[in-house]
């Protein structure tokens, strides 16, 4: 069975910005999710290009990655365009956790 995006971003949900305890797909940190059959690559941001937990985030998106199904092998792509903005990228009920209206 191959995995579909949608797969990825609910196993990615699982992953946490450890300073703010919110989804990194909640904060809309995910970019996008390419599919080369059963390898992935994850387009990734951080909230801030200085951001001192980069590698514990992008090690716990790779594991969260790995167990959607189908998926047998995960990149982790660290970007920095578009620049993340809370207030574009991020989910209402992330916003509302951020105190951001």
């Amino acid at each position: 069975m191959m995995s579909d995006k949608q797969a990825v971003l609910d196993a990615l949900q699982a992953v946490d910005d450890p300073e703010l305890e919110i989804s990194i797909v909640e904060l809309g940190l995910v970019y996008d999710v390419r599919f080369e059959g059963t390898h992935i690559e994850v387009d990734l941001t951080l909230t801030s290009p200085g951001c001192p937990v980069a590698p514990e985030i992008m090690a716990a998106a790779h594991r969260a990655a790995l167990t959607a199904e189908g998926v047998e092998s995960v990149h982790i792509n660290l970007v920095w365009s578009p620049r993340w903005d809370p207030k574009k990228h991020a989910s209402e009920d992330a916003l509302m956790d951020m105190g951001i209206f």
